[in-house]
């Protein structure tokens, strides 16, 4: 399966207009398609690095508006759609993030290697807005394609290794180091506040 899978991808890296195919399955993949569009991102940097950043922005511009239509399809298909093709225990995880974190939870998906469409669904389903959602999915998506053409543009094939193995972890990371940031940013204006309101004289 895992040969089949990387013989479309070059086929589809060999076709005539390979960026409207990496767009197509951006977008795909975003809301209903399984394969990763950083598979075929990868062979079209490695293939034509000076192209890369470019094809990072294509990769990007099709997975934010397959996030649109993800969040679509779970504001009109809502919770009984969510169930019927991801688990009760996967979707009670992204309703917690959503509940925590609002659309930003968004953002945490886009860098990890959770599902995205799970959390494009959800974020519909749990009627999350719309915005923010744009926003985060902009800016993780951005972030997660972009540091991959960025390191192909001028890494080229050598990075592949890299790319396929450890990318994955290191988007995780920097979702963990955003959270953190998140998270301390938060506690402190919320001490900043507390102790204004107790001492409004200074």
């Amino acid at each position: 399966m895992k040969e089949r899978i990387f013989q479309w991808i070059e086929a589809l890296a060999a076709s005539p207009h390979p960026g409207w195919w990496l767009f197509a399955l951006a977008f795909a993949e975003s809301s209903f398609f399984p394969i990763p569009p950083d598979v075929l991102l990868i062979t079209l940097g490695m293939t034509d690095p000076k192209r890369a950043i470019w094809y990072g922005i294509v990769c990007t511009a099709g997975s934010v508006l397959g996030g649109a239509a993800g969040y679509t399809i779970g504001l009109y298909g809502g919770r009984p759609l969510l169930y019927r093709f991801f688990n009760q225990t996967k979707v009670a995880a992204v309703e917690r993030l959503y509940d925590r974190y609002n659309a930003w939870a968004t953002g945490i998906a886009g860098l990890t290697p959770i599902p995205y469409k799970v959390f494009t669904i959800g974020g519909g389903a749990f009627k999350i807005d719309f915005r923010i959602f744009m926003l985060a999915s902009l800016g993780s998506r951005g972030l997660r394609f972009m540091a991959e053409g960025i390191l192909l543009h001028f890494f080229g094939a050598a990075v592949k290794d890299f790319l396929f193995e450890w990318f994955n972890w290191l988007t995780l990371a920097v979702a963990v180091v955003g959270i953190a940031g998140f998270w301390v940013v938060h506690h402190v204006g919320r001490r900043a506040h507390r102790h204004a309101e107790e001492n409004p004289e200074g």
